[in-house]
């Protein structure tokens, strides 16, 4: 993650989660009726999109290239309950696509519902 300050604390935690050594971690941060959907282009046509609850979170996180891609903050913001996050996934340091992540925590302070949108297509950089 970069050093931006970020008006969006949940996400951010989540990515520098995501990207850490022990990524499995962003389960215990999930509600018990969490929902997602992580639509992942590749920008060859081909779309790949985790949608469920909890088991379709693990099935993206046994996919992963753990270590491999890291998640860098471009904007977020929050309003209310809910978090948006825009940002630059990398490969080795190298740009490789943009994202955008909405989030809904909680009263509990938990991630309820998780959108993801991931292009190689376009740059916000």
């Amino acid at each position: 993650m970069t050093d931006t300050a970020t008006t969006a604390p949940f996400l951010t935690a989540w990515f520098e989660i995501l990207d850490g050594d022990e990524p499995d971690r962003i389960l215990d941060l999930i509600s018990d009726d969490f929902s997602l959907s992580i639509l992942f282009s590749t920008g060859d046509g081909n779309a790949t999109d985790f949608a469920g609850g909890r088991d379709a979170l693990v099935g993206y996180l046994a996919q992963r290239e753990t270590g491999t891609r890291t998640h860098h903050l471009l904007s977020a913001t929050t309003l209310g309950q809910d978090e948006l996050f825009l940002g630059e996934v990398r490969r080795g340091g190298v740009p490789e696509a943009s994202f955008v992540a909405a989030g809904r925590v909680n009263d509990e302070g938990r991630l309820r519902s998780l959108l993801i949108g991931r292009s190689s297509q376009i740059r916000f950089t």
